[in-house]
């Protein structure tokens, strides 16, 4: 998963929560994210135009680290 932007992915289906690890250290919890969004980003061959798009503006978040 190389991506200038991302440096890690991952979802707890449990709470719909989608976590995004950034290339720069920040950690971001994405809220209410249908599973199939994070299946879609996993396969998406641009991880941060998808993060940009398809994410970010569209469900609420919280910073973590």
């Amino acid at each position: 998963m190389p991506s200038s932007v991302v440096q890690n992915i991952s979802y707890d289906a449990e709470h719909r929560r989608l976590r995004i690890v950034y290339v720069s250290g920040y950690v971001y919890d994405y809220l209410d994210v249908p599973e199939s969004v994070y299946k879609e980003m996993i396969s998406s061959g641009s991880k941060g135009t998808f993060l940009n798009t398809k994410v970010k503006g569209q469900f609420k978040y919280k910073k973590v680290k």
